[in-house]
């Protein structure tokens, strides 16, 4: 089963400041070990939500292209990891390492 896990920051996260060299060899870490365990499909950064275009699309049908983010929020997604292991459980162990490393909080959703 694959799950998806991502990384939440807060709005006015600054990785300059934040993504010290210290997190980037947890980070490292964490996807040595889902190589080994044979687990990781795809893993990305993402860049800043204010380098996001959003595309809407109206009642009549028509799309608008707006800067941004899709949703203001207070939190956006920093970057994720798709795994592929047996159980949500096991899901959530890997969503913990990934929290630990990267020093954020995460959500593991279940693909369909």
């Amino acid at each position: 089963m694959k799950f998806y896990v991502a990384i939440h920051r807060p709005t006015g996260y600054d990785h300059s400041v934040e993504i010290t060299r210290e997190v980037i060899d947890d980070i490292d870490q964490v996807n040595d070990e889902m190589v080994r365990a044979g687990i990781r499909v795809f893993v990305g950064g993402l860049r800043s939500p204010s380098e996001a275009k959003a595309i809407h699309r109206s009642s009549d049908g028509s799309l608008a292209i707006t800067d941004g983010p899709f949703l203001e929020t207070k939190e956006y997604i920093d970057g994720f990891w798709v795994l592929e292991v047996p159980t949500m459980e096991e899901a959530v162990e890997w969503g913990k390492k990934a929290a630990a490393a990267c020093r954020g909080s995460v959500e593991v959703r279940p693909f369909h």
